[in-house]
């Protein structure tokens, strides 16, 4: 072996396994203060309903669908106890003790929480990060041969994010004009998302242009020789600071980053050695294992038909663990930004507005950099602005903030229902925002501009039932499953 691709062969992988715990770190702080919220035993979806449910309709089958340490107690305290288990693992692995069973571990945290956590913890780079987590296990096996699955896994992110947009066939893409609308539209933006959505078109087209150039063609150099992986990799990183600084997408643009360190490494002579060690041998087999898979998502995609029975029982087989994944965010592009707004009364004639503490609600308010935490119930609320109010977390929502749940309550500005009494009916208004020019933004403070649009959820008290059935309004998270 040389002695720069030995050196590299070392560092490389020291690099990324720091930053590799700086994400969990990040990911296990994030959810602490709110998971039990969100999925406790007085949660929003609580997980052991959800857990239940599985339970009963799949028998002994259940633990296999659903891996999760969450089996064993699906408390908010335990929940807690595990993220301060995950962030001090996370920190072992910062400080220097990239060791694989402390890896081990950490994915399985996740992987435990990413489970449980239904609609909360289905985005796409908590699959990233289960999948990078997965791979970083084996690192310390046959680091050569591991670079290049990692190579494969942000080859596969890119491509399919830019190849994603194209597919969907939207002609904001198509046309170039997609930015003139994601700075105020995206789910959380900032106050330089405020600044971004005033430059003028030709700009935001020339950025689409070459997002479309770092997502569709930069990810062929990956595989090239050095001098092209560097530029790459520069690109790439150029491309994921600008998201990141110009929108709210927690730990995604840093493990994006990342894995970009792979990409200057220059490939050791035991790469394509023989098998020496059982470590190696089980490198090769995975190895095998994410061409196949990985192969098999690429056709779907590509080609919108389905892979043989064979190959489609091992996709089934493998979906309760993403190790292999599909990526595409924001394929179709929100040109309207729709927000709602959640208000209460006592007597169903003098309402009161609740705001959020993250998302756009108050006009004068400025948009915050929330980045790298992650409010999940105020990212899941954009998603609730464009379906049915009979989305089952959201109706849950509202049934403990009438009964005054201190969860419920804590996702609010208040933090506690006014007066300590929780109101007798809420509602909740559906306005279209749209962020001031520059002129409005001087004379009145406003970041915001919003019309009322209509009802999104009528007035409804604890004895109502939104479902049409007898019996009173109550939270049923098994109706999510």
């Amino acid at each position: 072996m040389s002695g720069p691709a030995n050196v590299q062969t070392a560092v490389t992988p020291f690099v990324f396994l720091r930053l590799l715990g700086v994400v969990y770190l990040i990911a296990f702080l994030s959810l602490y203060p709110q998971v039990a919220h969100l999925i406790g035993e007085h949660g929003i979806l609580p997980a052991a309903d959800y857990l239940r449910y599985l339970r009963r309709t799949l028998g002994p089958g259940a633990y296999f669908s659903a891996p999760t340490l969450l089996w064993l107690n699906a408390g908010g305290t335990f929940m807690r106890a595990l993220c301060v288990a995950g962030a001090a693992l996370s920190l072992a692995v910062i400080v220097g003790f990239p060791k694989l069973p402390l890896l081990a571990a950490l994915w399985v945290l996740y992987l435990s929480f990413f489970t449980a956590g239904q609609v909360f913890l289905s985005y796409q780079w908590d699959v990233l990060l289960l999948e990078s987590g997965f791979l970083a296990i084996f690192l310390p096996l046959w680091p050569a041969v591991v670079v290049w699955l990692f190579r494969w896994l942000l080859f596969r992110l890119m491509f399919l994010s830019g190849a994603a947009k194209l597919l969907s066939g939207d002609p904001a893409w198509r046309n170039l004009t997609a930015l003139c609308f994601h700075y105020e539209t995206q789910p959380l933006p900032n106050r330089l998302s405020w600044y971004m959505h005033r430059l003028p078109t030709w700009f935001q087209k020339l950025s689409t242009l070459f997002m479309f150039a770092v997502e569709l063609a930069a990810p062929f150099l990956y595989f090239g020789p050095r001098p092209l992986r560097m530029w790459a990799a520069g690109a790439t990183v150029l491309l994921q600071a600008l998201i990141q600084v110009t929108g709210n997408y927690t730990f995604f643009n840093l493990l994006s980053m990342a894995l970009c360190v792979f990409l200057p490494m220059q490939a050791s002579r035991d790469a394509g050695g023989r098998i020496v060690t059982p470590g190696h041998a089980v490198v090769l087999a995975l190895a095998l294992l994410i061409a196949v898979v990985s192969a098999c998502r690429l056709w779907i995609t590509f080609t919108g038909r389905p892979v043989p029975k064979p190959l489609s029982d091992l996709l089934s087989a493998l979906s309760p663990f993403p190790i292999v994944n599909n990526y595409g965010l924001f394929a179709v592009m929100t040109t309207e930004r729709w927000e709602i707004v959640i208000e209460g009364s006592q007597d169903g004639v003098n309402w009161r507005e609740y705001e959020f503490k993250y998302k756009p609600g108050n006009i004068r308010r400025a948009p915050r950099f929330v980045a790298p935490h992650q409010p999940r119930l105020d990212w899941q609320m954009w998603f609730a602005a464009l379906s049915p109010y009979y989305n089952v977390w959201f109706v849950n929502f509202i049934v403990l903030l009438l009964q005054g749940s201190p969860s419920a309550w804590s996702f609010l500005w208040n933090g506690s229902p006014p007066g300590a009494n929780p109101p007798k009916y809420i509602r909740a208004l559906l306005y279209h925002y749209q962020f001031t020019d520059g002129k409005t933004k001087r004379a009145t403070g406003a970041w915001w501009n919003r019309s009322l649009l209509g009802e999104y959820l009528p007035p409804l008290t604890l004895s109502q039932n939104i479902f049409g059935a007898e019996n009173s309004l109550q939270p049923n998270p098994v109706l999510g499953v």
